[in-house]
């Protein structure tokens, strides 16, 4: 059985290279900005081995996807 933290995290992982592909087709996305988001992502990945079992990626990898979310729509998402 798979538990809401299990989705939590699909979600955000997933929605991360959504995000990246979403910021590079409308433009607001740059070679130097994503290369900085990739290498935020691989540093969390790597760090996240040691701090608590791996148990912290999946809120980190959402703080990238809230501060793609700004980065690339200029604020927050209307969803109305």
């Amino acid at each position: 059985m798979i538990g809401a933290p299990a989705i939590g995290a699909f979600v955000a992982l997933w929605g991360f290279w959504v995000l990246l592909i979403v910021g590079w087709a409308r433009g607001e996305l740059h070679v130097r900005s994503t290369a900085v988001f990739i290498a935020l992502w691989l540093v969390g990945r790597i760090a996240a081995g040691f701090v608590l079992y791996g148990l912290l990626f999946a809120p980190y990898v959402a703080i990238l996807d809230v501060a793609l979310v700004f980065a690339i729509f200029k604020g927050d998402v209307r969803l109305l």
